[in-house]
């Protein structure tokens, strides 16, 4: 499961995957150090990680609606975390590399934090503050297209089936696209439901795109041949 912890009405919370709220909403807690220089034992207080509100196998979104786990929408919810560590060990090789898109990788994981704000607001349940707070934007499917044609202006014509391969960068950027194709199959139900907005969708669908040209160019970058297919004797 994935946490983060934020600040909000005055209280330090844990939020676990399943109960997400948007990156907008987020607040530093550092943004007043004074407060930690306090003895007072309140202040001290360190929140506990565990909830035990999922014990039974319910959890809930970020409309306040229980579903079991098992629902569409948490299942979308935990490849899409998924996915996002994938690309988190992708770009730590990357970054040891020296390669120059780790930039463009962090921003894509904080992306998805959007992505997961997005799912965890189904249409059934929420009110229009929700929809306003976690709507996602169609500009970082643009940026993606983007990235996608600057890489492949650089690289060679692909001419046969590669398969994953390339050195590490180029291996782990493989495995996060596969991961990432597994979290556009669970995301499509909640979509054709109208559950989450189609934008998300056609996001997971190129960011596929891009990790799969990205896999290339990192390959190339670090003089590293790709494995062709060959079909076995």
């Amino acid at each position: 499961m994935s946490f983060f912890v934020t600040k909000y009405t005055g209280l330090h919370r844990v939020l676990r995957l399943g109960t997400y709220v948007s990156i907008k909403q987020m607040q530093p807690l550092c943004r007043d150090e004074r407060r930690y220089n306090s003895t007072s034992e309140e202040n001290r207080r360190i929140p506990k990680i565990y909830t035990k509100t999922g014990d039974k196998g319910f959890s809930s979104t970020f409309t306040g609606e229980r579903r079991p786990k098992e629902d569409h929408i948490f299942d979308a919810l935990g490849t899409t975390d998924e996915l996002s560590s994938a690309i988190g060990l992708a770009r730590e090789f990357c970054i040891d590399s020296g390669h120059s898109f780790t930039d463009q990788l962090e921003k894509i994981q904080c992306v998805l934090q959007d992505v997961g704000s997005n799912i965890a607001t189904p249409r059934s349940s929420a009110r229009d503050s929700h929809i306003k707070k976690t709507k996602f934007s169609s500009l970082a499917v643009i940026e993606l297209e983007r990235w996608i044609d600057s890489f492949t202006e650089e690289l060679p014509p692909l001419t046969n089936f590669i398969l994953p391969s390339g050195g590490k960068s180029s291996a782990a950027l493989h495995v996060a696209r596969a991961a990432c194709r597994r979290a556009e199959r669970c995301v499509a139900p909640v979509v054709q439901s109208g559950e989450t907005d189609p934008e998300v969708a056609k996001y997971l669908n190129r960011l596929s795109d891009y990790l799969f040209t990205v896999a290339r160019y990192a390959a190339m970058k670090e003089g590293n041949g790709e494995t062709i297919y060959k079909r076995p004797e």
